[in-house]
């Protein structure tokens, strides 16, 4: 597994932020001049884009800090997996990449060139969302197949889906997942418009909640086939997942929380597990009046008594595209450490629900985690990880 988000440039380093309840949330964007710098708070990671550049020892002209912190990740999971040259070249390992930002970090200077040459600007192939998968495959010299997800806020959830799908139906041998992005003015502008960002630092399954921080970051996890182990460390197994969308809204999920109660029902028939054998939920909780009133209540229509639950995003923010991947490392080391992460700043619940979230850090039994990823459009995405 490799990480990095605002609290952290490794998964060790996320993890003793999450024990030790340290938030990566502030008012102090300085990755470009807005005028929402000193407004609002973000999960910002704390290195520039230059110093990225200067350790990756990246030369490739355009490359974004989305990128950027793909490399980061996927560098620290390639040490980890102690996947061989030969192995990553192969074509049996597969790449399913998530992001929703892609290069438009980059936007303004894109702007900027198409004014000003006529021959082309080295901005313009860094642009789409997939320039990113294709920075690590030109780096790696991947051949396997390789598809850049991009389904909003549940991107890299359906990256980890995608590939394990492509394991089982025979399609790949192993597959890297993940996801990236970074915080852009794009972005920022937009979920500003639709009034869901908050002034303060967010406080998820509160009563009180106004609106989410938007973060960045990303993670890449390796997923191989039982038979292929031949002694590596496992940190889970993946045993179950599903998609659904319940196209109510653009924006925003069916006030009966449909989408989410078919994902988690879906996943618990994949892994087939009965409500009562979860314990804990790393829930998408990001900190909206939508959001976390209907998760709340399909997390009571399915489990009547909901399990132990969280929201990460109250460390990180919501990291768009990369949230499902960093949440699934983090319910892994739920798993591997046998403990249970707080929900910071949480105060008093949602009236309509009643349900309150893990508080602090608190050591546990835990056999069985479900995480959660609702994206825009309803696209619902729930993975249950379990203990090997």
């Amino acid at each position: 597994m490799g990480v990095i988000s605002a609290i952290g440039h490794s998964v060790a380093q996320n993890r003793q932020h999450l024990v030790s309840g340290t938030c990566g949330i502030q008012h102090a964007l300085d990755l470009f001049p807005t005028k929402y710098a000193d407004l609002l708070p973000f999960g910002q990671v704390r290195t520039s884009t230059e110093t990225l550049v200067k350790q990756l020892q990246v030369t490739d002209p355009g490359v974004t800090r989305t990128s950027l912190l793909a490399l980061h990740a996927f560098n620290e999971m390639l040490e980890d997996a102690q996947l061989s040259p030969e192995d990553l070249a192969s074509p049996e390992t597969a790449l399913a990449g998530a992001s929703t930002v892609g290069g438009m970090c980059l936007t303004d200077e894109l702007f900027a060139d198409a004014n000003h040459h006529t021959n082309g600007s080295p901005y313009t192939s860094s642009y789409d969302c997939a320039s990113v998968n294709m920075f690590l495959q030109k780096r790696y010299g991947l051949k396997g197949i390789i598809n850049t997800i991009n389904t909003a806020c549940s991107s890299s959830a359906n990256s980890i889906m995608y590939g394990a799908m492509l394991m089982r139906n025979g399609f790949a041998r192993r597959a890297i997942v993940g996801g990236t992005d970074s915080l852009a003015k794009y972005t920022i502008n937009g979920f500003n418009a639709l009034h869901i960002l908050s002034r303060e630092k967010c406080t998820p399954f509160d009563e009180n909640r106004n609106g989410l921080n938007l973060g960045e970051g990303a993670a890449f996890l390796l997923l191989e086939k039982e038979e292929d182990i031949n002694g590596k460390k496992v940190y889970a197994e993946l045993t179950g997942y599903c998609n659904a969308n319940d196209a109510y809204h653009p924006s925003s999920l069916s006030d009966e929380g449909d989408g989410p109660y078919l994902s988690m029902q879906g996943a618990l028939q994949v892994a087939e597990l009965t409500p009562g054998q979860i314990d804990f939920i790393n829930a998408h909780g990001t900190g909206t009046e939508n959001n976390d009133e209907v998760e709340g209540r399909a997390m009571l229509r399915l489990f009547n008594t909901a399990p132990a639950f969280a929201s990460t995003k109250s460390f990180t923010g919501h990291t768009l595209g990369a949230a499902g991947a960093i949440e699934a490392v983090y319910s892994i080391l739920s798993l591997v450490h046998q403990e249970a992460y707080a929900n910071l700043r949480f105060t008093k619940p949602v009236p309509s629900t009643g349900l309150t979230p893990v508080l602090v850090h608190s050591p546990m039994p835990v056999r069985h985690v479900m995480s959660n990823s609702f994206g825009f459009g309803g696209n619902c995405s729930s993975r249950i990880f379990s203990k090997p």
